[in-house]
């Protein structure tokens, strides 16, 4: 029986990764504040609790599919309004997708000005490589440099706030102490920056000419056409 592409999520090494990058994950994006945000994961997980943000949509890739509170295809894009979410978290979501930069443009075009981008994933250049390959062989899965996607979100008007590498150096530690410059896991926080306004240059215009003594500026144009209408009468 062929392998389901979130088996490797569920495995005990991944699933102390995904409990590492979460503790790193939450106190990162406590300020966060909106209406709703958006999870798009490559397994199920419980997204970060986060007091100030209201409605969280949870998603899960699975095949051509997305599953979760909707069902949709990955091959359509996400299925919301532009700059419907203050907050859009990818977990391990672009190792499985099919078309990555579609995905990066989505969770871009779902992301209101101002709104933060969080994405987490096996490090690709640690000590899991091998364990990764092996694991990952039969189900599409590809893990990808920060470095890569930082550029691509730079180009996208998005500002990186922080990268970090998370977990224990290699697949067979049982907890990671904080976190580990060679941490199997990845931590990359962005920032959609918003658009600048820029100044209006007003046209000028001539001073109205003096009016009647006594009178507001502006104000003897009026009387004085009042009474020669009345002197032509």
């Amino acid at each position: 029986m062929p392998s389901r592409p979130h088996d490797i999520y569920a495995s005990a090494p991944l699933r102390r990764l995904l409990d590492d990058e979460l503790a790193a994950l939450a106190p990162a994006l406590q300020r966060c504040a909106g209406e709703r945000a958006l999870q798009i994961a490559a397994a199920p997980a419980n997204p970060p609790a986060l007091p100030m943000l209201g409605q969280w949509i949870c998603l899960q890739q699975s095949g051509r599919c997305y599953d979760g509170d909707l069902i949709a295809s990955t091959e359509a894009g996400l299925p919301f309004l532009d700059e419907s979410f203050a907050l859009v978290v990818l977990r391990h979501a672009l190792e499985p997708a099919r078309g990555r930069a579609l995905l990066l443009g989505e969770a871009a075009r779902v992301l209101m000005p101002g709104g933060m981008l969080a994405l987490t994933g096996v490090h690709p250049l640690s000590g899991w490589l091998p364990w990764w390959l092996w694991r990952a062989r039969r189900q599409r899965l590809s893990a990808q440099v920060p470095l890569g996607t930082c550029g691509w979100l730079r180009g996208a008007d998005f500002s990186i706030e922080r990268t970090r590498r998370v977990g224990p150096p290699w697949p067979g530690m049982a907890r990671a102490s904080g976190t580990h410059v060679l941490g199997g896991g990845y931590l990359l926080i962005a920032r959609k920056r918003r658009p600048q306004t820029a100044p209006l240059r007003l046209p000028r215009r001539p001073l109205p000419e003096a009016g009647a003594t006594g009178l507001a500026t502006g104000a003897g144009r009026g009387v004085a056409l009042q009474h020669g209408t009345e002197d032509h009468g």
